[in-house]
């Protein structure tokens, strides 16, 4: 699993350059690997109207989604940015992060470095409908 998980870093280091990110300049990368093996990568992609934003986690999330279709799962995540310090998923990411994997591992940029926790900890008390 540890191998799977730093070609899991690599994979959103490598995404990061692709991020559209012309108003904050912060340039975020994703990749999320789904319990079938897969990984796929999400940027982050900035509008003007900040609303439509779309988190690097999320879009990487839809990738995984569109490719393997709605039974996706995932198994880990990961999210990095071009510059140092922490970059953990928002809160809108984390629920969607939940809805499709709740036992997935997170790795993130911390204050001191990667960082590893389980979903459920950076999302105690998510919403369900099921």
């Amino acid at each position: 699993m540890r191998k799977d998980l730093d070609r899991l870093v690599d994979a959103a280091r490598e995404a990061v350059c692709r991020a559209y990110a012309p108003y904050s300049r912060l340039r975020v990368g994703a990749a999320v690997l789904t319990t079938k093996g897969n990984i796929y990568l999400g940027v982050n992609v900035e509008n003007a109207s900040y609303g439509l934003t779309l988190c690097a986690e999320r879009v990487a999330i839809c990738a995984a989604v569109a490719q393997e279709g709605p039974e996706m799962r995932l198994k880990a995540l990961a999210v990095v940015s071009d510059r140092p310090g922490p970059c953990p998923p928002c809160g809108a990411c984390r629920q969607v992060i939940f809805e499709f994997g709740p036992d997935a591992l997170v790795i993130f940029q911390g204050p001191d470095g990667l960082e590893e926790e389980p979903i459920t900890r950076l999302l105690p008390a998510a919403f369900r409908l099921r």
